[in-house]
C-alpha cells in the first residue's frame, strides 16, 4: 500500500506564489511517475504538470512559465511550485502517483487533495 499525502495549500492574493508537497509512503519500490491534477468547482479534474523518473516534465499551457514541478527522489517527495497565481487557479490540488510497489507490481495513487484559493 501507498499513501501519498499533500501539503501547501491556502489562500494567497493575486500574484502570490504557493508550494504544494506530495510525500509518498509504504511499500515502495520506485516512483515511475507524479503528477499534479487539479478540479474546480463545477469543472473536471485536469492535469497541471507531470515529472517522469528521468526529470522529464510536461505542463498545461494555463500554467506554463508560472508552476514548476520537480521531485526529491531520495524523499519521495513531488513538489508544485506555483507563482503570479490567478483567480482561475483557483481549485483542489491533487498529487498523483504511478509507483512500482516491492513486489514488483505499478500502481496509480492519488493524494486526498488540498484547496488552493486565489482571491484579493
Amino acid at each position: 500500500q501507498v499513501q501519498l499525502v499533500e501539503s501547501g495549500g491556502g489562500l494567497v492574493q493575486p500574484g502570490g506564489s504557493l508550494r504544494l508537497s506530495c510525500a509518498a509512503s509504504g511499500s515502495i519500490f520506485s516512483i515511475n511517475a507524479m503528477g499534479w491534477y487539479r478540479q474546480a468547482p463545477g469543472k473536471e479534474r485536469e492535469l497541471v504538470a507531470s515529472i517522469r523518473s528521468a526529470g522529464r516534465t510536461s505542463y498545461a499551457d494555463s500554467v506554463k512559465g508560472r508552476f514548476t514541478i520537480s521531485r526529491d527522489n531520495a524523499k519521495n517527495t513531488g513538489y508544485l511550485q506555483m507563482n503570479s497565481l490567478k483567480p482561475e487557479d483557483t481549485a483542489v490540488y491533487y498529487c498523483n502517483a504511478d509507483v512500482t510497489l516491492l513486489w514488483a507490481v505499478s500502481h496509480e495513487y492519488w493524494g486526498q487533495g488540498t484547496q488552493v484559493a486565489v482571491s484579493s
